[in-house]
């Protein structure tokens, strides 16, 4: 077996080897509803409600630090590690081919959190509870994807979107 240095940028390049981008999603449940937020000056789906604590899992992090770091960074709310309920783990691609169009996301569902939650950035341009059954108009498409599956009780482990 090769160790780790073994493994050069070159050889990566010879094996196809491309780069799949992990992110952590945390969906705050209050009974049947979830906490969104809409999207504003990002780029990405600006307008759009998305769940209320989602970012990509940084160098170095692990993915349940990343989950607890970003709520506490986008909600002003604390999250322990033994809260967090996996939903699925999705792998999704925009379909554009470019190595960095390959992501990986888990989602996961908290029901206990401390504090009261609040907009802590400003990608956000508002915060709000919503009936899984009534949920708004605009939803990024692969988020709204696990949002229903949930609500329909069809959710799988694993999913993918976009292939």
């Amino acid at each position: 077996m090769a160790a780790v240095e073994d493994y050069s940028e070159a050889y990566a390049g010879e094996h196809g080897r491309f780069a799949v981008i992990p992110a952590a999603y945390v969906v705050l449940r209050r009974g049947d509803e979830v906490l969104l937020q809409r999207r504003s000056d990002t780029g990405y789906y600006d307008g759009y409600w998305a769940a209320g604590a989602a970012g990509h899992v940084e160098q170095g992090e692990t993915l349940l630090a990343a989950a607890t770091r970003e709520t506490l960074e986008e909600l002003g709310v604390g999250v322990e590690v033994r809260d967090l309920v996996t939903l699925t783990v999705m792998h999704r691609t925009g379909g554009t081919g470019a190595a960095i169009d390959e992501r990986l996301d888990v989602f996961f569902a908290c029901a206990r959190w401390t504090g009261d939650p609040a907009l802590q950035e400003d990608k956000a341009s508002d915060l709000r509870w919503f009936a899984l059954d009534a949920l708004p108009e605009q939803v990024v498409p692969h988020e709204l994807a696990v949002l229903e599956a949930v609500r329909d009780e069809t959710l799988e482990p694993v999913t993918v979107f976009g292939f």
